[in-house]
């Protein structure tokens, strides 16, 4: 397990979006290279659902999407579409749990200084959108119950228009969206939790509260075995979807009880959560979440449905919440914090670059689509309306980044050529051991090491390449 960051320096001198400790760069590389293949997989997912939904065998689309499977006398007799919502996408919130678990006790969450960048720009980056929304609502007399649509970022689907693109963003920028997008899930769940919660069933809630209780209590045990724990993660999960709350929760709550610190004591090299992460990330990123995307992103996209995204206001609402409201909310929330916390920007980005990364998280495809189900469950024709909405305004945000982070590429890849740098071969970047007297030492080893072959060179040649000698 990765330790934590450094604490910022106090006042003045502490950094906005600073290089990141070794540890917590290599924790952040791991986790964004899984993150950018599921979301190569979600683009090809959404693009065949739209291309299914779209052509004359849509039918064959809606038939699947709409087939039912499931013990009805456990009251799961669900819908294709229902199974990937609540089933799957409770394996990306499972994995989103232990994020923000890891997060909170090893990453920059940890410490309320450095947690207040990400936490005052997700806040932001959630409420500004959702009042663009209103507005936009409340002036052309649209419905409300959409406003949380536009809230939500997607990392994933981020990270594969990064890497479409091909921009070599610094590691510390990576790490903002990475955090800020755990922050992010976090309030989304509260607010399906919250807002999206009816006809509480107690006895169904007792039994997942209990059933979360006997998963905590054999993890505190220390009791292993994926035998003990799924069967016991599937019946806490039937549960809390017969309980009324949204199923996705019992994810997030076993996520967050997972331990993410290492015990020294006992030799341990990665905690149990970083662990299991390891093992179920790639089942989300490359399974769950294109598998809900293919049943959620199939709707009709043709002329006159995408003219009218733009002409409805809860639509439009949905569009410019993503694409205007995420990109003034986070960068807003940013400056904000560097302004009262007496913090500088780093001395290698930008205030552009901030802005640049704020209108990539305006991608909210997976949550977005899943709480646009949830908010107009009863209208599938709106349902559908916001869906394209959706895709608009994250296809928008995207492109709008792509531009603004092409622009400033060429200093992003001397950054990152920077950050990779291995001169003396060691497997540690050069950038961080500049100031370790033993770098210098190996540094000035190998230079007069090349210096000799130069010689030894000139002389087998008679001198004739005396005007290149000296150090590489």
């Amino acid at each position: 397990m990765s330790a934590p960051s450094p604490s910022p320096a106090p006042g003045r001198n502490r950094k906005v979006l600073g290089r990141l400790s070794l540890p917590e760069r290599t924790f952040v590389t791991d986790a964004l290279r899984t993150e950018t293949v599921g979301g190569v997989l979600l683009l090809a997912a959404a693009i065949a659902a739209l291309i299914w939904a779209n052509t004359p065998i849509r039918e064959s689309y809606e038939s699947v999407r709409d087939f039912h499977v499931g013990p009805a006398s456990l009251g799961l007799d669900l819908s294709i579409e229902h199974w990937a919502a609540d089933g799957l996408l409770a394996v990306f919130f499972f994995v989103a749990g232990i994020e923000l678990k890891r997060e909170m006790v090893a990453g920059d969450l940890r410490d309320p200084r450095a947690a207040a960048l990400p936490v005052v720009a997700a806040l932001c980056g959630m409420a500004v959108p959702a009042l663009v929304y209103t507005l936009v609502n409340v002036t052309g007399g649209g419905s409300l119950d959409g406003w949380a649509v536009p809230t939500a970022t997607d990392i994933a689907f981020a990270l594969a228009v990064l890497a479409v693109i091909g921009t070599s963003l610094p590691s510390a920028l990576r790490a903002f969206l990475l955090t800020l997008a755990v922050v992010d899930d976090l309030f989304a769940i509260l607010i399906i939790a919250v807002f999206f919660t009816e006809n509480l069933n107690f006895a169904a809630l007792g039994g997942a509260a209990a059933g979360l209780a006997v998963f905590w209590l054999l993890l505190r045990r220390g009791v292993h075995g994926w035998y003990v724990y799924v069967p016991l993660a599937l019946v806490i999960w039937g549960l809390m979807y017969n309980s009324g709350v949204h199923a996705t929760i019992a994810g997030v709550a076993m996520g967050l009880m997972l331990r993410c610190t290492t015990r020294k004591d006992e030799g341990e090299r990665r905690s149990p959560g970083e662990r299991v992460e390891h093992l179920v990330r790639p089942l989300s990123a490359g399974l769950a979440v294109p598998l809900f995307a293919l049943f959620s992103a199939g709707v009709a996209v043709s002329g006159g449905a995408l003219g009218e995204v733009f002409t409805q206001p809860e639509t439009l609402g949905v569009v410019l919440g993503l694409v205007v409201g995420k990109a003034v909310g986070i960068f807003g929330g940013t400056w904000l914090t560097a302004r009262f916390t007496r913090a500088s920007l780093s001395d290698d980005l930008a205030w552009p670059d901030v802005f640049a990364v704020s209108s990539l998280a305006g991608i909210g495809f997976t949550v977005s689509l899943l709480i646009g189900e949830l908010a107009f469950a009863g209208d599938k024709a709106l349902t559908d309306e916001v869906k394209a909405a959706v895709l608009m305004g994250s296809l928008i945000a995207a492109a709008l980044s792509a531009v603004l982070l092409k622009v400033r590429n060429a200093k992003y890849r001397r950054l990152w050529e920077d950050e990779e740098r291995d001169d003396d071969l060691d497997g540690i970047p050069d950038i961080y051991e500049q100031d370790n007297p033993a770098y210098h030492l190996r540094m000035a080893e190998i230079h007069e090491r090349k210096a000799a072959e130069h010689r030894r060179l000139a002389e087998v040649t008679g001198g004739a390449s005396e005007e290149n000698d000296g150090p590489a």
